[in-house]
């Protein structure tokens, strides 16, 4: 009899065993929506909406992707990428991602800190001297632009960067003297950015006032950029070479880029500026005119960890799914399933970022916002649930417990296109029936 059980055991043990290896191997495929637990007569809801956003005159267009457990159950366009001439959208199209570079950053640096180039709580100073000996801004005066400062009660580190509580700004996007320091020491938030070299830009950036004490705030600021150029410095090669080589060749990401091939260049997807009254025009460039919205197809050597790709739905789905499914997709592995626990759990304590919904009670891990306990009544996602977005109105969210991926990108500014956001979470989750 004992050797009854214990066999059954052994057996259990392996199913299970396989069954897990199984859920740790989903590689996407389109199926029906039955196959991911969905209602496809719920579904059709999102379409309904997605088209009514168009005719409202929220958007010229939106492409959406959802995934659940390695199926992909939603993959549609709607709208316009010419309002004109109706041109439709194409949901295979080439999308500015922005600041969705940062979760590549984040991997690259996860992959490099698995191979022993640094500790997380090394300081920044150790890899680019002039982090050394930093200093906080104390005071303010924006008549004449100048400061004071206090000394830092302690240097930043790599796990500051991760977290975005190292004290560091955005240029551009940042308060007003975050905006008129960097301006003064021409810091870019890396889009687009000419002229320079990384690793001047991040020296110059170094000998900043960071804008609190570290450790003691959160601000979405510059740290990924930072954490790019010690890529280059750990890897010995580009940012650039160091996604395509160890990231986006390795799991088949074909369209995802800083110079864009010109091949590629009549896939990328039009931008547009909307006002209060509805017109949607086509823009050729924004900032003022400072940044040409062709810069994906502009060659350029200056490789921003916080910005700068673009990429397309599908290939983005794969790199979320091979984070969902613990570090690995189609047998590459890129990380161990503990350090993707570590990069998408609380890493800030009590401290809370200060964007997002319900950023009041939410968390952040490293690079990512996570729902919280108390901010999942906020939300149908589950506690658990990362994500984050782009600038030009891209957008992820990762459900673990759902086993869910969703992507939503426009390619558009304009006092309506929050509507589709709020409009667009409720739609995917209450077609889930199983």
């Amino acid at each position: 009899m004992n050797r009854f059980l214990i066999a059954l055991c052994t057996l259990f043990a392996f199913i299970a065993g396989a069954t897990n290896a199984q859920a740790q191997s989903k590689v996407l495929v389109e199926a029906s929506p039955a196959a991911g637990g969905f209602s496809a007569a719920r579904l059709t809801r999102l379409d309904s909406a997605m088209d009514a956003w168009v005719k409202q005159k929220w958007v010229n267009g939106s492409a959406v992707l959802i995934a659940r457990h390695g199926k992909i159950v939603f993959y549609k366009a709607h709208g316009y990428n010419d309002a004109d001439t109706k041109a439709p959208l194409d949901k295979t199209g080439i999308f500015r991602i922005a600041s969705q570079t940062k979760a590549l950053t984040v991997v690259s640096v996860m992959m490099l800190w698995e191979q022993g180039k640094f500790s997380l709580d090394d300081p920044v100073s150790k890899f680019i001297p002039s982090f050394a000996n930093e200093k906080v801004l104390a005071t303010f005066n924006p008549a004449d632009t100048s400061y004071t400062t206090v000394p830092a009660k302690r240097q930043i580190t790599i796990r500051d960067l991760l977290t975005h509580t190292s004290g560091l700004g955005y240029p551009a996007i940042g308060t007003p003297a975050e905006i008129a320091i960097y301006a003064k020491s021409y810091l870019t938030g890396g889009v687009g950015t000419k002229g320079q070299k990384l690793s001047d830009a991040m020296d110059r950036l170094g000998k900043l006032p960071l804008f609190f004490q570290p450790g003691e705030g959160w601000k979405y600021g510059l740290n990924m950029d930072v954490l790019g150029y010690l890529i280059e410095k750990w890897s010995g090669m580009s940012l650039e070479d160091f996604f395509e080589k160890r990231i986006c060749g390795p799991l088949g990401m074909k369209d995802t880029w800083f110079n864009l091939p010109p091949e590629k260049g009549s896939r990328l997807v039009n931008f547009f500026q909307g006002d209060a009254a509805g017109n949607i025009k086509k823009q050729a460039s924004v900032f003022g005119g400072s940044l040409d919205m062709n810069y994906p197809l502009q060659k350029t050597d200056y490789f921003s960890g916080g910005g700068g790709l673009s990429s397309t739905l599908h290939d983005y789905a794969v790199f979320l799914q091979m984070l969902l499914n613990g570090g690995e997709y189609n047998g590459v592995r890129l990380l161990a399933p503990s350090t993707i626990r570590l990069m998408t759990m609380n890493q800030i304590g009590d401290l809370h970022p200060n964007l997002g919904d319900h950023a009041d009670v939410n968390k952040f891990g490293f690079g990512f916002f996570l729902i919280s306990d108390e901010g999942s009544k906020f939300t149908p996602s589950q506690a658990g649930t990362y994500s984050w977005g782009g600038v030009f109105s891209t957008s992820y969210w990762v459900d673990p417990k759902e086993d869910l991926i969703v992507l939503a990108y426009e390619q558009m500014w304009g006092p309506y296109v929050a509507n589709t956001a709020v409009a667009f979470k409720p739609l995917v989750y209450q077609a889930i029936t199983q």
